[in-house]
């Protein structure tokens, strides 16, 4: 079994970005997720305006601020491929009581995959969401931000539920 090595470090263990120019282009597909913990009279207030607050439409600003994110993976992640996006869908949810779901799924045609993407997404629209809550509590947490499924390269992923 071939060991396998860091894939941003060149042969002198220097940082570098990785050459695609020889991988054959696929459809890539990345689907992330991250969890927003509310307290119980945060979600209450949330619930009781429809998902707005003073700053606007909570979840209508999260959905437009994770794709914007998305799309600008590169200029914020060292070492990312600038990728002309296909398809960025945010889909947002209250779980239960006091959390919310964010789903970050991305898609392109392209040599290299959009984990960084969906992961970015979700994670800037989480952190949107707490932005526009936080003058009702700062002890808001979010959790759990995490790649559920990637498909296209050479090593396709889905996580295990649980």
């Amino acid at each position: 079994m071939a060991r396998r090595r860091l894939t941003h470090l060149d042969d002198g263990n220097r940082p570098a970005m990785v050459d695609v120019g020889a991988k054959e282009v696929t459809q890539r597909l990345a689907v992330a997720e991250a969890r927003i913990r509310l307290p119980r009279t945060v979600a209450l207030a949330l619930r009781a305006s429809g998902h707005r607050t003073r700053k606007g439409p909570v979840f209508d600003t999260a959905i437009v601020a994770g794709v914007m994110a998305a799309k600008r993976t590169h200029e914020l992640i060292p070492f990312c491929h600038p990728l002309g996006l296909e398809d960025c869908q945010i889909e947002i949810a209250p779980v239960g009581r006091a959390q919310i779901a964010v789903r970050c799924r991305v898609a392109v045609h392209h040599r290299t995959g959009v984990e960084m993407e969906a992961l970015t997404g979700a994670a800037v629209a989480a952190l949107t969401i707490y932005d526009m809550c936080k003058a009702l509590s700062h002890d808001i947490e979010i959790v759990n931000v995490r790649l559920l499924a990637k498909t296209g390269g050479r090593r396709p992923f889905t996580r295990k539920a649980g």
